[in-house]
């Protein structure tokens, strides 16, 4: 089966992040491919694109079937956008995009586990290789590790209260094996939700995070970035929540400030500055009319400055 995915932010994207048409540039969030085939439509013939995606699905979409990608300045790794460090050169890059969060072939697929809309297996991974999913954390995690989970990721005002409900359940002889019999669990658990939100979308966000550790990916990743920029590339991100936004706006502001030691503020800052912010970027009401899932995106931009003494 097909999943169409509609790529929030595009143009801007790609725009951000494009600065030498001949450069090489990091897609770390391949997906499938919209901002991918919108830089390699507009490199020179010397630039190239390095993709990388988690999830064998979207490494699938790139390599095999009608729409693969054979362009010989286009390459993708199967891992984490967080080890693109360790494939890499530092300073050999000129841009690097992030686009981060759950595509729509992975929320609209059944099978992955990610949507509460759908029945289907439990299991939120995003690398279907490796790792723990939902459905197994669910199994062996105590009440209180449970509810933090949902509460700091999910920021759910209800975590105690949908905890002690699974947790009940476990203990009954009825471990939660669908996604069908979580966001019914969480319904009941739940006793107000904002309009128009689903009551399990909080509890569903948290587990996924979770389950891929997408907050420390994006930690290692942007410090990846960081040191694979060379002087005057830039980082483009695109978040979905405020929770991967807060990393990104927090990293960039830490990485545009000096710092200098109080104690002797004649001398040379500890830190110098790395980045330099250059905006911040929302859907317009077109975008988010065509494609409602865009309205919660932000894209924010930043240049790479030189190191002192003029290294990148």
């Amino acid at each position: 089966m097909s999943f169409v995915h509609t790529t929030v932010l595009l143009n801007e994207t790609v725009e951000a992040a494009l600065t030498d048409p001949n450069g090489t540039y990091v897609d770390g969030t391949f997906g499938r491919g919209g901002h991918a085939r919108l830089l390699l439509s507009r490199l020179g013939p010397q630039g190239r694109l390095i993709a990388f995606d988690k999830d064998p699905e979207a490494v699938a979409a790139a390599t095999e079937g009608e729409h693969a990608i054979r362009d010989p300045r286009f390459a993708i790794h199967h891992c984490s956008f967080a080890r693109m460090g360790e494939v890499l050169p530092a300073g050999s890059i000129t841009g690097v995009l992030l686009d981060l969060g759950v595509s729509s072939p992975q929320i609209d697929n059944p099978a992955r586990g990610f949507s509460f809309r759908f029945d289907g297996p439990l299991d939120m991974r995003m690398d279907t290789t490796r790792g723990e999913s939902a459905a197994e954390f669910l199994a062996r995690a105590d009440e209180r590790h449970i509810a933090q989970v949902i509460r700091d990721y999910g920021e759910e005002r209800f975590a105690a209260s949908i905890a002690k409900a699974l947790v009940a359940r476990r203990e009954s002889g009825q471990p939660l094996r669908t996604t069908g019999e979580l966001a019914e669990l969480v319904a009941r658990s739940v006793r107000t939700r904002e309009p128009g939100q689903d009551p399990a979308t909080r509890t569903f966000q948290a587990l996924r995070i979770l389950v891929n550790a997408e907050l420390e990916e994006l930690e290692q990743g942007l410090s990846a970035a960081l040191g694979l920029l060379a002087s005057g590339g830039h980082l483009a991100v695109i978040s979905f929540h405020s929770l991967e936004d807060r990393i990104v706006k927090n990293f960039i502001a830490h990485e545009s400030r000096e710092e200098v030691d109080r104690r002797a503020p004649f001398a040379p800052p500890s830190r110098v500055l790395r980045l330099k912010p250059l905006g911040r970027i929302k859907p317009s009401a077109a975008e988010i009319k065509a494609n409602p899932r865009s309205r919660s995106a932000v894209l924010r931009v930043a240049e790479r400055l030189p190191l002192a003494g003029g290294a990148a």
